[in-house]
């Protein structure tokens, strides 16, 4: 079997760097070419010195050049709404991971997608620790009236709360059908120091220079708590849930949200 053509948008961010380094390296995968909003470098050569591909600045184009198989974007939601439209346009499968994706945002990908009879992925978080976290707090919810998240991401980031705390909160809503039980203190003495409150889930964001991603979700039951916790160390923590989705997306129609179908893991809701 050829290697699944591979199109990088975003080449130059943190992310993008490592979806080129891991993709070059996988036997697989192959990276056919690189979409960024700069093209100063016309060409960006590959980790494992066997040659140059072409960087430039039109999806579209890039497309229509290299014929790729699959669109990798990891840019911002209003680069990747764009992105998406223009892969879809070529009938050109799409995986991403960029956050600040509302509902009607997918549920807009999941009819284009349809409709051109392509597959995408869509993925909160492409780390499989931080997948199987949400998948035990779906099974400890029917057992806890209370819980709150904490996320923890280095300083640069731009939003708050994590996609990956708002999708955590969001399932765990959906297996217990009703919102959670919240401690509410009777005097504030500081505001927003209880976090957001999201279906009676207090999430409290973090933003310090030396952390990468982090998320605790802490359970309070009877004399006792339960705490769940995921670290990312480095961004390459990604690359197998990355790499995962650039070779399931082929078999796909529509939108997929997630991974787990792809990691045999199944939502107790």
């Amino acid at each position: 079997m050829s290697p699944t053509r591979t199109v990088i948008n975003g080449i130059f961010g943190k992310m993008g760097q490592e979806v080129l380094n891991a993709v070059t390296l996988d036997p697989e995968t192959q990276v056919v070419g690189a979409v960024a909003r700069s093209t100063d470098i016309p060409e960006i050569a590959l980790p494992d010195g066997s040659g140059n591909v072409p960087v430039l600045a039109s999806l579209v184009e890039m497309a229509s050049s290299t014929k790729p198989d699959v669109i990798v974007d990891f840019t911002s939601a209003e680069s990747a709404r764009a992105a998406f439209l223009a892969a879809a346009s070529e009938g050109i499968h799409f995986v991403t991971g960029t956050s600040g994706f509302t509902s009607d945002d997918l549920d807009n990908m999941n009819t284009v997608a349809l409709d051109k009879g392509i597959g995408a992925i869509f993925a909160p978080n492409f780390a499989l620790g931080a997948i199987l976290l949400m998948h035990l707090a779906e099974s400890v919810v029917p057992h806890a009236e209370f819980t709150e998240i904490v996320e923890m991401h280095h300083n640069k980031k731009s939003d708050a709360p994590s996609g990956t705390a708002m999708a955590t909160a969001e399932r765990m809503l959906k297996v217990r059908g009703k919102d959670f039980d919240q401690q509410i203190t009777e005097t504030s003495n500081l505001e927003g120091a209880r976090g957001g409150s999201y279906g009676g889930i207090s999430i409290h964001s973090i933003r310090l220079p030396g952390l990468m991603a982090h998320q605790e979700i802490i359970f309070g039951l009877a004399g006792q708590t339960l705490t769940l916790r995921h670290d990312t160390i480095n961004r390459e923590c990604y690359m197998p849930g990355v790499l995962l989705a650039i070779k399931r997306v082929l078999g796909t129609k529509g939108l997929t949200v997630g991974l787990e179908s792809f990691m045999g893991l199944k939502s107790i809701s």
